[in-house]
């Protein structure tokens, strides 16, 4: 029998959702009856969820894709020459140089869709383990400073310099620390967390156990969204892998420091992705937001010092210590530094994962990569930063994709999660949903959050039913009054909420309103300035 030829078919949620266990299953019981040698393995998906599930061959010149391939199709494909990387309609040629994965710059993805997720072996074999070695014979300081001297800010939306997080939790003295990672990725339109703990989960361990050496914490936990079981399965079992190799546990690799890691189930509630709400939910309370002072790093987990960061900023740390900061900040701008994992949702042709450096724009990403619309139709609005993002108009599609360019006119860069709309979005029913959405999910401790988007969804309903409430008849200037409380009722939100909850809430309300008044009744000449 001649050399099992090996082939990829991802075990990723989003491929799975698409049926690629029974792909899986097909191509092994067909290479078997055929009696052709075959080497499966289920790798992480390469993001490119629109060929999912996406079968790749290795070949003596690279990997060779195909997609997106169905059980039906794969006598199909061997018959073509599948194993030997052959022309086909469902060929995509060299997996590297389709476009929207060349056009890439990957450093937390570089080892997305190459790697069995839970081999060790893979894993070191492409600088997995690099990042830690070299911790592990720097002091704990020059760590920290590595860190901080990447330019590295939390990739969870807060965009706080991740060194100075850990030098704080460094510089207060405990017998005990802790390390959590926020891995409750609860926003429209996101999944690069999802993505990280799937198909590459020890870049992740690997990261957390970085962070730990650096501040001096001995206990780590994830906290993943309950909606994660994939993720939850995956993390468990690598976690037990790199116990039993010794990267973690009471003597990583020999240098009598320790570190213990476990995952923890979320309980389900979007505000506890808010760092303190979180930490309430992970000591086994109600998940509600907790007033600060005291900061999560100073008194965080059961009263102590606590690095929390999320699933890509903890990601990104292996490559900052492995390559040095310098590398790092060789990409980026401003004080954006490094790239950003972007993911490409809603009415678009092409979703998926884009890592690219800061500085790209909303316009690239949307046509050069996304390809327009999935239904054909003009793109209409785009949120940016998840359900509490806001509606960016086509002005600022060109505007650097990095944080302080999109500061300055009001906009969220946040988890990098982008949903496209086409023209025949309403944007008044879009904005009463982030109320409603608010009004579901508050935690009810501060009432700026709690009633403001109760009575905003109230508000947005008058406006769009021309009615207001002592008034018998409706008046021209109906709308324009509910508007005028609307925003008056946005300002008290934004300036009196505890936490980003209730403070983001007006973001896509208030834009969708200065973009899009017609959608509201309003007449276009009130249209504000973009």
């Amino acid at each position: 029998m001649s050399a099992a030829i090996t082939v990829h078919v991802p075990r990723d949620s989003a491929a799975l959702a698409v049926g690629a266990d029974a792909v899986a299953a097909t191509l092994q019981a067909e290479c078997a009856r055929r009696g052709l040698a075959l080497n499966l393995v289920r790798n992480g998906s390469r993001g490119l969820f629109w060929l999912e599930p996406l079968v790749e061959v290795s070949t003596a010149s690279g990997r060779v894709a195909y997609g997106p391939v169905t059980p039906e199709d794969v006598p199909g494909l061997l018959d073509a020459g599948l194993l030997q990387g052959a022309p086909h309609a469902l060929g995509h040629g060299p997996t590297e140089q389709i476009p929207f994965l060349a056009r890439q710059e990957r450093l937390c993805f570089a080892r997305m869709g190459l790697t069995d997720p839970l081999s060790l072996a893979d894993y070191e074999a492409h600088e997995g383990w690099a990042g830690l070695r070299r911790a592990l014979a720097m002091d704990d300081a020059a760590v920290v400073d590595e860190v901080l001297q990447s330019g590295l800010r939390g990739r969870g939306g807060a965009a706080f310099p991740t060194g100075i997080k850990w030098k704080t939790v460094m510089n207060t003295p405990s017998a005990q620390k802790y390390i959590v990672c926020n891995a409750d990725e609860g926003d429209s339109g996101t999944y690069s967390d999802r993505m990280a703990m799937e198909g590459d989960p020890y870049m992740l361990i690997e990261g957390m156990t970085i962070a730990a050496l650096a501040v001096g914490a001995t206990r780590g936990y994830l906290y993943v969204r309950s909606e994660y079981p994939h993720a939850i399965a995956m993390l468990n079992d690598a976690i037990a892998r790199a116990e039993a190799a010794g990267f973690l546990g009471g003597d990583m690799l020999g240098s009598g420091r320790a570190f213990h890691l476990q995952v923890r189930k979320a309980a389900g509630a979007y505000v506890c992705g808010e760092e303190t709400a979180l930490l309430e939910s992970l000591e086994g309370k109600r998940g509600i937001v907790r007033a600060k002072p005291p900061l999560p790093a100073i008194e965080g987990l059961f009263g102590q010092p606590t690095v929390i960061n999320n699933v890509i900023t903890f990601a990104s740390v292996p490559l900052i210590l492995a390559r040095g900061a310098a590398h790092y900040r060789e990409y980026g701008v401003g004080r954006s530094m490094g790239t950003l994992p972007i993911q490409l949702a809603g009415n678009v042709k092409h979703g998926g994962l884009v890592e690219k450096a800061f500085g790209v724009t909303l316009r690239e990403l949307l046509y050069d990569f996304g390809g327009g619309t999935a239904s054909g139709r003009p793109i209409k609005a785009v949120q940016v930063g998840g359900p509490l993002g806001t509606y960016v108009p086509e002005s600022k599609w060109d505007v650097p994709f990095d944080y302080e360019a999109y500061a300055a006119f009001g906009g969220v860069v946040g988890h990098g999660g982008i949903v496209v709309h086409d023209d025949t979005a309403d944007m008044a029913k879009l904005a009463r949903y982030a109320m409603e959405f608010c009004a579901i999910e508050s935690c009810g401790k501060c009432t700026p959050c709690r009633i403001g988007s109760t009575r905003g969804v109230e508000v947005i309903d008058r406006i769009t039913a021309n009615v207001n409430r002592p008034a018998q008849v409706k008046l021209p200037n109906d709308r324009l009054q509910q508007v005028a409380l609307l925003r008056d009722l946005c300002d008290t939100m934004l300036a009196g909420s505890l936490c980003a909850m209730g403070g983001m809430t007006p973001y896509p309300v208030l834009s969708a309103l200065d973009h899009y008044p017609e959608d509201f009744g309003l007449a276009a000449p009130d249209r504000q300035a973009a």
